[in-house]
């Protein structure tokens, strides 16, 4: 079994939830445990998927959900680092413009606008 890993990270107004491994049926529900117990009202959930080789279907519903319950708590998402394959898959589906995408790297967060600035 391949290895996989959620981290997180505090950062002034952020939050930095840090995966490794693929994001799929199996590993899905491991991250919503992690984010259901993150505090999101009015902060920037910044979800960082440098180490995501893979996301499945179960991946992107994993993350458009993450982005309608952290838009209903007046927060923000913000995605990070997306490989190849991960950023294919929601290009294909038509789901990219749904979500704020960054390349900056997100353990150094303090140079990023905070989450009210227009995208």
């Amino acid at each position: 079994m391949p290895s996989f890993d959620v981290h997180v990270s505090d950062l002034l107004e952020r939050t930095v939830v840090t995966v490794t491994g693929e994001l799929d049926f199996d590993t899905c529900p491991r991250v919503t445990r992690v984010t259901d117990a993150v505090h999101i009202r009015n902060r920037t959930l910044c979800l960082d998927l440098a180490g995501v080789p893979f996301l499945d279907a179960s991946g992107l519903g994993l993350l458009q959900g993450l982005h309608r319950h952290t838009d209903a708590q007046g927060g923000l998402l913000l995605l990070s680092g997306l490989q190849a394959q991960p950023r294919r898959v929601l290009e294909l589906t038509g789901t990219r413009t749904q979500f704020r995408v960054t390349t900056a790297r997100l353990g150094a967060t303090a140079h990023l606008p905070p989450h009210h600035a227009s995208p």
